[in-house]
Parts: C-alpha cells; structure tokens; sequence
C-alpha cells in the first residue's frame, strides 16, 4: 500500500523519553491550543501502545479514566485534554491502539484485500498507522495534525510506531516534526538537574530512524543555559529548540508557558507553515488562567466515589472529566473549588454521615459494580433530607432513583438489576438491547455510547439550567445532544409511580422511554439532579456545562447562607 500524497497536511509526533506520566498529552494538547491560536486548524491523534482495541474494558484504576467521544469510542483520558484544550469534537478516527491497528491489517487480510500477498508486521502495521493518521487529518481538513505516542521511546510495543515516524518524515521531511517529552530529574542527594537520562532517550529515538526537531525539558524547576547547551550538544538539537517545561500549579498555564519559550513560532517555521499568523491569540485562555486563580468564593465540593481508596495514592485521573468540569464552573462563577476525594466504602464502616454536612455540594460520579454502592445510597439519603446540593451522573442518578423509591415511593426493597437480579422493584434495569449481549459476554465496546438527543421539560431546573448557559442566541431550543456510557435506565414501568412520589424526569429521549434526567424542584430541594449520561464529557475551559454550572451556583448560595 502506498502512503498517499497529502494536501498540504503537516503532523506532529509526540513522543516520550525517560518515564511516562510526566506530561505528553498535556503538551500535545497545548501545542495544538498554540497553533490554533496561530490561526491554524488543528486537530489532535493518541496512539496507546495496548493490545486492547480501545479503552473499555481498561480498569480505571490502572489506566485512568475512558473517555467516550461524540461518535461512541471509548478512548484513553488524553482524548479528552485534546476537546478540552481545543474546544472542539473529536472524532474515533483519530484514537488508535496497537490491537485496533492489528485487528483491522487482519480483517483486511481475511477479505483478500492485499491482494493474496504476504502480510507482513513491517511494512504493513506502520503503513496502517499512516493510513489512520492521513484519514484522521483529511476527515478534519487540518492544517495541523498533532499525534501522542504513548509510553516511552524505549518501550518494545513503541518500535512500530516510530516506524511510521520515520516512514512519513523519509518521504515528506517538510510535513514532519517530532518532539521529545523528556524528564530532568533532580535527585535530593545530588542537587543537581540531571541530563543524561534525556540523552539516552534521544540517542534511543535516534536508533529507530527518528531525530527529535524540539526536545521538551520537563523538570521541576526551569532548565538553566548550561543544561540547555549540554542537551543541545549530545541530543543534535538546537539550544533554541529545547524548550523548558517546569512544574506548574495548573495544567492551563503550559501553552502560555510554552508561548514564552517561542514554541509554537519554531513550529511554523520546522514545518514552513506558511498559514501561521504573526502571533498566537491567546486572549481567551488567558481570561480563563487568570479566572482559574482569583476565585474569591470558596467552595467546598465533596465527590463521592468508589475509586479512591486503593493503596497509598488518590487516583484522581479515574474521575479526571469530572474534577475539571467542576473547575470550569466555579471559575466561571468566581469561585474557588476546594474537591475533597472521599470513598463510599468510608460510610460502610461506619462513617459518620454528618461529615458531609461540612460540604457546600455532593457529587457522586459515573460507575460499575457493587463495591461502595450501600454507601454511596446513604450519601445520598442524607444530602437529599438535608438539603445539601447534589448531583449524580450515570450511575449517580440511577442510585439516587433507587433511594428516591426506597425512601420516599414506599418502594422498600427498590435496587438496581446490576446489582440484584432478584429484587421485586427493579426501578432500574439492563436496556432491552444489552441483554443478549451480556448472554454472549459481549462487554467490549456494547454499552450505549456516544452522543444522544435529550428533550427537556419546560420550567424544570435542567431546562432553566440550558437556558441560561445558552443565552438569548439558542431561545427557548428544548432538545441537548449529550454522550452516554451504560448499560442500565429508568425501568419504565416505574416512571409514573416515581413520578407521583415527586420525581420529575425533566429530561427524556425523544421517544419518551428513556429517562436522561431526573431531579426534585427547587421547591422541595436547591438542587437534588442526575443525568443518565456524562455531562462532564462536554465541559470545556472556555465553555463550562450548564448542568455543572447550575450545581455549583447551588452550591456557592448554600455557602453565602452558612448553610
């Protein structure tokens, strides 16, 4: 297979040396952020190194979180910095892994497609890389198309990967950077930044075909000259080239970081990027940083899961949508989010719930499983009699439909058919579609995914929620396109008892059986609301999600009353 002369296209690899974890999709997502601030159209490509073929059946604790794109893909986190820092969707073009690339060179291969020749790993897994990143950067109509590699440049499962660097750059050297995420350590006993861990990682990188244009510098503290000669000298790279990424308190302050060290006009000129603007505009974001640090309102947000308590570590990343979403909407409100990570397994121990009563909101986020579920109804029993604002997502809203029915509807021995197949009120239930799937063990990739339209209900809390984030440019517009990751719903043959309990489904399919949100009115609670899907897919920097902006406003004015 021949790779395909391409329209002007110019790609950008992001590779890393030394360890992961240090930082490559941030630095990905942040130069896409500069050079669509060049005025460029940009869209931004993750290869993960798994035999997996895509990031569902990953455990989170592990991997991180999955994040699911509009057409359905459940990918790696980073996919998500990517729409987060862009603004824009994303498409599943642009997410592969090593089984994705395997399983689709062997379809092909079983439908004769090669042409009944020898099918071999080199050269045709890296042609089928190329491929998917040509497709990915046409589907986009890009300018730029920037591509993280995971792992690290010494790692077996990167080899074929980087083939494909060197193939692409062999044949359009012009349309071809690559930059080394590489880390500088500090060792206490030494005192001194270390540079020979990076030179190993470049002369690595050199050994598979592949030289580093720019070399990222990550370190704790900033890069001093003499480490920037000593990199440039034994990495072949230039010292204008090595650009000093030291530890920030925020992600959001890298591209602006990465403008100072001249990174995104070195770009435009390795890859004679005629269409560059003089200057990046980074108006916007820098509204958002400075946002992000004058908060003058506390709040205190409690999120409620069952992934915190495994070992010595807190492991964030598993909700990582989740936090940022709430970030966003307390800085657009001028608050200053302070998330306390708390294990719903803590209340089956005996926990005393009043501790919740310190919190000005509760989130309890998306998930699966028994582990943690009688706590996390306990949690949410107490916050709906208190008064404490609340918001449940996925798996939130269905257990908080379960307490709901248990103890307001009278419904003593409601739960959700996960959980108990046997109970006699399964007020949640598996979706009609999920079943002969689960019959076969289908799980990867078989939930209900991606985006879907919601209709919402005049006068609800949801509806005034949209309505305000949209302003007067979308009116009174009653329908939401939102993305979704279950397996479970509403059971319908409980909404209208619900219902009448007080339960106001303000949120429904456009057919009417599916419940997206459930909520109490403000008359009875300040905010007591779940979704069926993930609202924090959809939250951005530079446009926070209604739903979240909503539960914060609820729970900054439970704070101004000493509440």
């Amino acid at each position: 297979m021949a790779v395909r002369e391409r329209g002007g296209h110019k790609y950008i690899f992001v590779v890393g040396g030394v360890m992961s974890g240090v930082g490559k999709g941030i630095a990905s997502s942040s130069i896409a952020t500069l050079l669509k601030a060049r005025g460029l159209k940009v869209t931004s490509i993750k290869i993960d190194p798994y035999i997996n073929v895509d990031a569902g059946t990953m455990n989170p604790t592990v991997h991180g979180e999955v994040f699911v794109l509009g057409d359905g893909l459940e990918t790696d986190q980073d996919m998500g910095n990517y729409e987060r820092f862009l603004n824009q969707d994303i498409s599943s073009i642009n997410y592969m892994t090593t089984g994705s690339v395997y399983l689709s060179v062997i379809k092909r291969e079983r439908n004769l497609e090669y042409g009944g020749r020898c099918v071999e790993v080199v050269p045709d897994i890296p042609l089928e890389v190329i491929s998917r990143i040509e497709k990915a950067a046409e589907t986009a109509d890009a300018d730029v198309t920037t591509i993280e590699i995971g792992g690290t440049v010494g790692e077996y499962q990167n080899i074929l990967f980087l083939e494909a660097i060197r193939m692409m750059k062999t044949r359009h050297p012009d349309d071809v950077a690559t930059i080394l995420v590489s880390y500088l350590p500090v060792p206490n006993s030494i005192g001194e930044m270390k540079t020979k861990p990076t030179q190993y990682a470049a002369r690595t990188l050199n050994s598979a075909g592949v030289f580093a244009d720019i070399i990222i510098a990550r370190a704790p503290m900033a890069i001093d000259a003499k480490r920037r000669e000593k990199i440039a000298l034994f990495c072949n790279v230039k010292p204008e080239h090595i650009i000093s990424a030291p530890d920030v308190k925020s992600v959001y302050d890298v591209p602006l970081n990465f403008e100072k060290e001249n990174l995104s006009q070195q770009l435009c000129e390795i890859l004679r990027m005629n269409k560059c603007s003089a200057t990046a505009d980074l108006k916007e974001w820098e509204k958002f940083v400075a946002k992000s640090k004058n908060g003058n309102k506390e709040v205190k947000i409690a999120v409620v899961g069952k992934y915190f308590d495994s070992g010595d570590f807190v492991l964030s990343d598993v909700y990582i949508s989740v936090l940022e979403a709430i970030k966003y909407s307390c800085y657009a409100l001028g608050a200053k989010p302070q998330i306390d990570y708390i294990s719903s397994r803590e209340f089956e121990k005996g926990k005393s719930l009043e501790k919740l009563a310190g919190f000005d909101g509760v989130l309890v986020p998306g998930g699966f499983g028994e582990t943690g579920i009688e706590g996390k109804l306990k949690v949410i029993q107490y916050v709906r009699e208190n008064k404490i604002p609340y918001f449940g997502l996925c798996y939130g809203m269905q257990l908080m439909t379960v307490e709901f029915a248990r103890n307001v509807a009278g419904l003593k021995d409601a739960h959700t058919t996960e959980i108990d197949g046997k109970t006699a009120h399964p007020v949640i239930a598996i979706l009609p579609e999920q079943v002969e799937k689960m019959a076969k063990k289908a799980y990867g990739g078989t939930m209900r995914l991606g985006a879907y339209p919601c209709e919402l209900a005049s006068g609800t809390v949801a509806y005034e929620a949209y309505l305000f984030a949209r302003g007067a440019q979308a009116g009174g517009k009653k329908s939401v396109s939102e993305r979704h990751r279950h397996r479970y719903e509403v059971n319908p043959a409980y909404v209208e008892r619900l219902e009448n309990a007080g339960l106001v489904f303000s949120g429904r399919s456009p057919d009417g059986v599916l419940m997206e949100i459930a909520e109490l009115p403000k008359s009875v609670h300040p905010f007591f609301l779940g979704t069926q899907f993930h609202p924090e897919f959809l939250a951005r920097p530079l446009a926070p999600h209604p739903l979240f902006t909503a539960f914060i406003k609820a729970a900054v004015n439970r704070k101004g009353k000493g509440a």
